[in-house]
């Protein structure tokens, strides 16, 4: 990268950072279209507009990237998540899967068997790691009955909270990720997350909600509506996704509301918010694992998203998802624009 490139990349991020988005965008179509050869300008311009919202419009800028720097990871795995949230499955699994080569992440596990490419598995066990965080296991969970009616036998490991839950809702072995994990001798290993690409399955095509149940429900007196304002502090993005606390404490204020973080609920896990879930009428929350609960579960659902780093599988536009079709999505009109998406939803209760 030439010293004008980095420079000039160096101050759109910085505009960025002001909140300035229509200022550094412009800055870096400006940067691309000087420099047609040159990745990091076309690769800057496209992942930012991508992460702001605008993942058909980047999509051109960061095939260029690709076309001039085709070993990058960085660039395929922009360009994966760009064609994931238009839809484009088949060309965007492939691309995703790159985000184990980006540079600092975590990478795959060192597990002794071979990893599964999309072979012929019948007659054969196949192990399913967990990967990303529970919102994703519980949403790739869905794919488990599809190999196992082509005649595999699935071994399914995933994190300790998810682990009593998923015992009653697949007929798979279940193991929790833990110092040992405990299970049959696989054939063949593959990322849970890899799953439907490997099927090639997509959200239209493959098993549809409610797949995950729960044997008991714990009905909390006078509860209606349960609120998820904020997911892990640790997420990436977690600082646009989760809600202010001024309101996120304005919609557990509401009549008939109740905080869902375990801190406030005593859940000890997964399958103990479910049961609380499975007695509301309603849950609102933002982009983390509880939406992906409740909407496996076939529960109304109002998923409230940012405008900044919104995720792939909720799509650009409209109310619905077809990964969860009991979903309904609040967007945020504008960036930041936290205050409108609770109005929305202030005023969809009084509808």
């Amino acid at each position: 990268m030439n010293e004008e490139v980095a420079a000039q990349i160096a101050a759109a991020y910085a505009a960025l950072a002001r909140s300035d988005f229509r200022a550094g965008v412009e800055q870096l179509q400006a940067l691309a279209a000087r420099h047609p050869e040159t990745h990091a300008a076309q690769h800057a311009c496209g992942a930012v507009m991508a992460n702001l919202g605008g993942a058909a419009a980047a999509e051109p800028y960061l095939r260029r990237a690709l076309a001039l720097s085709p070993a990058s990871a960085e660039t395929r795995v922009a360009l994966g998540l760009a064609l994931l949230a238009q839809g484009n499955y088949a060309e965007g699994w492939p691309l995703h899967e790159a985000r184990y080569d980006l540079p600092g992440a975590r990478g795959k596990p060192d597990l002794p068997w071979p990893e599964w490419r999309g072979e012929p598995l019948e007659g054969r066990r196949l192990l399913v790691w967990p990967d990303e965080g529970l919102g994703d296991q519980i949403q790739f969970l869905r794919f488990v009955p599809v190999l196992q009616a082509r005649g595999v036998e699935v071994v399914v490991c995933c994190t300790l909270s998810l682990a009593r839950l998923f015992a009653v809702n697949t007929t798979a072995f279940v193991t929790p990720l833990t110092l040992k994990v405990d299970c049959p001798e696989p054939d063949l290993w593959t990322m849970s997350s890899f799953l439907p690409g490997r099927l090639g399955l997509t959200p239209e095509t493959g098993p549809k909600p409610p797949y995950i149940r729960t044997p008991e429900v714990k009905q909390v007196p006078g509860a209606r509506i349960g609120v998820m304002a904020r997911g892990n502090p640790e997420h990436v993005n977690d600082r646009h996704r989760s809600l202010w606390p001024d309101l996120a404490e304005r919609l557990t204020a509401l009549p008939g509301a109740i905080s869902l973080r375990p801190e406030d609920t005593g859940a000890g896990d997964m399958r103990e918010t479910a049961e609380i879930v499975a007695g509301l009428d309603l849950v609102i929350s933002v982009d983390t694992s509880v939406a992906h609960l409740a909407g496996a579960m076939g529960k109304p659902v109002w998923v409230l998203l940012p405008a900044i780093g919104l995720d792939w599988r909720w799509g650009l536009s409209g109310e619905t998802t077809p990964w969860y079709p009991s979903a309904r999505l609040f967007r945020q009109p504008r960036m930041n624009d936290w205050p409108g998406v609770v109005e929305a939803v202030e005023a969809a209760l009084r509808a």
